[in-house]
């Protein structure tokens, strides 16, 4: 008798269980509508916020034939408007929510955010020149299908969508009126070594980016995909600038993977390459330090976005800034200046 009750108590919480689950899945279902583009079935979709008037386009790449994805939206404006080439990170595709699109859409100025090959653990990632071609594809897709004020072309990125911007800025063919790259990373060689000793992720997708075997770094390759070992193209400074932007805790913090010194190494770079002979225009070893040790600003330099900065430096287009913060992009705050 008592095995009987208990079977049928076992059967009715099976099905309030049931029940509750089903509840639950018809609950979400309104809210995840998993597409054939997501990387991982319903989980981009309760992150994104695309809406209709973004279309997902399909762009074939020059160099290769393949076929990138891109989220694109054109203005509704009669006159033609500025674009901005929002470039993902490291660890994302052509789906990553993007705050700059939504500003984009309420100033109704054209946006594109491509897919360059995606995550950043293939060879053909990792700003290769098939990724430069991508990202050229974007803005020649944008051109034509949008109402593109030429003179207005902006690309920016955070994290490994800084490293994108740099990338752009050393090699794609666009006459690019702005970049903005958000905490960066220039060098692979170096972010091999400085991953690898945090045990973080992007040492293994280092790896994979550059056909390396047996754990060992293939430095050859590492060195093509790096900006900081590129050519300037020192020209496009006469009618392009290039902001810098990195938080002074980046590097340090969990989440937080790239240290500030790529972004004051690719900086200086630039300035040699450019024939900078004012000293006081570098950032000067000892200013790295400081920035380093003291976390905090060196200087009354303003606010950015609602935070200190640390550390300003300027010559003619080109210019880098530290703030308070970690591996981020103050979103209005890079969007304003942008549009300025």
């Amino acid at each position: 008798m008592n095995k009987i009750i208990i079977a049928f108590f076992l059967i009715i919480i099976s099905l309030i269980a049931g029940i509750i689950i089903e509840n639950k899945t018809h609950v979400l279902e309104k809210f995840i509508k998993p597409g054939k583009d997501s990387a991982v079935a319903g989980t981009d979709s309760l992150a994104l916020k695309w809406g209709k008037e973004f279309k997902l386009v399909e762009i074939r790449s020059q160099a290769d034939g393949e076929t990138q994805k891109a989220y694109f939206y054109s203005s509704t404006s009669k006159d033609p408007q500025p674009l901005i080439v929002s470039l993902h990170s490291w660890s994302w595709n052509y789906q990553q929510e993007d705050t700059l699109s939504i500003l984009s859409k309420e100033k109704n100025i054209n946006y594109i955010h491509p897919d360059f090959r995606g995550v950043n653990n293939t060879k053909n990632a990792c700003c290769s020149d098939l990724v430069i071609a991508d990202i050229d594809a974007a803005i020649d897709y944008a051109i034509v299908n949008g109402n593109v004020d030429t003179s207005k072309i902006y690309v920016t990125g955070r994290s490994g969508g800084g490293y994108a911007t740099l990338a752009s800025f050393m090699k794609a063919k666009h006459r690019v009126k702005k970049f903005a790259a958000w905490v960066p990373l220039a060098d692979l060689v170096k972010w091999y070594d400085q991953t690898k000793a945090r045990k973080l992720k992007y040492a293994a997708e280092i790896l994979l980016c550059t056909n390396s075997l047996n754990g060992e770094l293939n430095k050859e390759v590492a060195i093509e995909r790096s900006p900081i070992y590129w050519k300037t193209p020192v020209e496009k400074l006469d009618y392009a600038t290039i902001d810098i932007y990195d938080g002074i805790y980046d590097g340090l913090e969990t989440n937080s993977p790239i240290p500030i010194t790529q972004s004051i190494n690719f900086y200086n770079k630039l300035l040699n390459d450019l024939g900078a002979t004012d000293s006081s225009a570098y950032i000067s070893d000892s200013e790295k330090l400081k920035l380093l040790e003291y976390e905090k600003p060196l200087g009354d330099y303003g606010k950015i976005g609602g935070r200190d900065v640390c550390l300003v430096k300027k010559y003619k287009n080109l210019r880098i800034t530290f703030f308070t913060g970690g591996h981020e992009m103050l979103q209005q705050y890079a969007f304003d200046e942008l549009m300025k």
